[in-house]
């Protein structure tokens, strides 16, 4: 009869995963007792240990861990980044750099692509906030972050990467985006260009815009108009990047030189440069794998991108820490005699930039 109990079981749970009552009644022990087992209890009998252990690995148990980390209060132990274009290198990089951090606190990070789709962006921060993650990094799509102001609201934890929070209070961490494409611009015109054509993300992007608002003020320091034909904004993609510098190239007075905003738009540019055979000057935003194989003269603006994803890693743990309570307040928050420790207030980082140059 027991045997016949037992087929039943089987029978009304095929395709479930285990218990730890099912890992308890092959052992011949209670449910209390494996439980001890598996979370390492030296009380157990050693003989005792060895047959769940045993029970457990027949069956193929694993244990919920978000499960009894939420039992516990202590969250499920993920960490969500949301970024725009994961064939960008600059975000492999950055998620390396995020993960080296939360890793080290126990934490692991769930990595969300939104293709630029901002519908996209709602529904995956939507679904990190119902999957209880334990704070979000984001790089926003757009201008439009009320998904991510109503996460914060909820009470996630939210770090913004690459472009600052609006409409809302949260720690970002940004790239000197301005400085960085002034700095290019003004090298291509300390060499003689007086047409210097600009190649940039969609307008809503705001680093695309920062590093818009960096060539134009360069231009205007040497004295120089900005001629809307020579700006073309919108690619995120090589070929596309390609299609609109081949069009810059064949205007009856060309750019004499080209700056990119992203690496995508500069490997483009370089493209349609080879193409039409001319000397035209490249200058972009973002250093890459094997620009200094390109053959022709390049610069680049260079910053450490592992490090920008490191320091939202850090700001995202410290908030994680605080909304535990399990830490002092670090610069900036305050601490009252007799009273707990104040919210620190947002924090905003900028990453340093400089120029490399490549090629002949």
């Amino acid at each position: 009869m027991p045997e016949r109990r037992d087929s039943i079981r089987r029978d009304s749970r095929a395709g479930q995963p285990p218990t730890l009552r099912d890992v308890a009644e092959r052992a011949e022990v209670s449910a209390m007792t494996a439980s001890r087992v598996l979370r390492d209890d030296p009380r157990v009998l050693p003989a005792t240990r060895d047959r769940v252990r045993a029970a457990a690995a027949a069956l193929g148990y694993r244990p919920n861990v978000v499960a009894r980390s939420l039992r516990l209060g202590r969250g499920t132990g993920l960490v969500g980044l949301v970024v725009t274009n994961l064939a960008n290198p600059f975000y492999s990089r950055l998620a390396l750099g995020v993960d080296s951090v939360v890793a080290a606190d126990g934490l692991k990070t769930v990595i969300g692509n939104t293709g630029q789709d901002l519908d996209g962006e709602r529904d995956l921060v939507a679904d990190l906030v119902a999957r209880r993650v334990d704070g979000i990094i984001a790089v926003p799509a757009g201008s439009d972050q009320r998904h991510l102001a109503a996460a914060a609201s909820e009470g996630v934890p939210v770090v913004l990467a690459s472009r600052p929070p609006d409409g809302f209070d949260a720690d970002c961490v940004l790239v000197d985006d301005f400085g960085g494409a002034r700095d290019a611009t003004a090298r291509l015109l300390s060499r003689g260009h007086r047409r210097v054509g600009f190649l940039g993300s969609p307008p809503a992007v705001y680093t695309g815009t920062e590093r818009l608002r960096g060539y134009t003020a360069a231009l205007a320091d040497a004295g120089l108009p900005a001629d809307t034909r020579l700006v073309s904004q919108g690619q995120t993609e090589p070929a596309e990047a390609e299609r609109a510098a081949a069009r810059l190239l064949a205007l009856p007075d060309p750019p004499t030189a080209l700056f990119c905003s992203n690496n995508r738009n500069t490997i483009g540019a370089f493209r349609a440069i080879r193409a039409t055979g001319t000397d035209t000057a490249l200058a972009g935003f973002d250093d890459f794998e094997l620009a200094d194989a390109l053959g022709l003269p390049l610069t680049l603006v260079a910053y450490d991108s592992d490090e920008l994803g490191r320091t939202a890693g850090r700001l995202l743990v410290e908030r994680i820490r605080e909304r535990r309570g399990g830490c002092a307040a670090p610069a900036g928050g305050e601490k009252a005699d007799d009273g707990p420790v104040a919210p620190m207030p947002p924090r905003r980082v900028v990453a340093p930039t400089g120029l490399v140059e490549y090629g002949p």
